[in-house]
């Protein structure tokens, strides 16, 4: 599992979900433009319109390194502006370095990494690679 799976929750300032919403959507668009190793980047209010859920997925800790960096400007005005409470889960393996520097710049973010355990697709790769081909 070379893939990073990133899951990103905050809290929507009271009053602020219009300018959320359109900080959000300068977000994406420069992801798209920016990004080369971005391959899954959508985000998600719950039902009440107060928090927001980013689903996230890259190519590889260097690709997640290189959105932080590209976004860095229009993250830096999301928190500032109109969201707080952010906490992050990383499935994967990020890098030491990474995780070290996310830390230092982000100290009052939770940051939770988990490791690739097991799941169909491993199961699946390593009966190709023993056998050739699936059964």
């Amino acid at each position: 599992m070379n893939k990073l799976h990133v899951s990103a929750r905050m809290k929507i300032r009271k009053g602020k979900l219009e300018g959320f919403k359109q900080q959000a959507a300068e977000i994406i668009r420069q992801t798209k433009e920016k990004d080369s190793g971005t391959l899954q980047y959508d985000w998600f209010l719950n039902s009440d319109r107060t928090e927001c859920e980013i689903r996230e997925v890259y190519e590889s800790s260097e690709a997640l390194a290189e959105h932080k960096h590209n976004l860095r400007k229009a993250l830096g005005r999301l928190f500032e502006e109109f969201a707080y409470d952010h906490d992050v889960v990383v499935y994967g393996d990020l890098s030491p370095q990474l995780l070290e520097g996310a830390r230092i710049m982000m100290p009052d973010v939770e940051i939770k990494v988990y490791s690739f355990l097991q799941g169909l697709e491993s199961g699946r790769e390593a009966r190709r690679d023993l056998n050739g081909d699936l059964p």
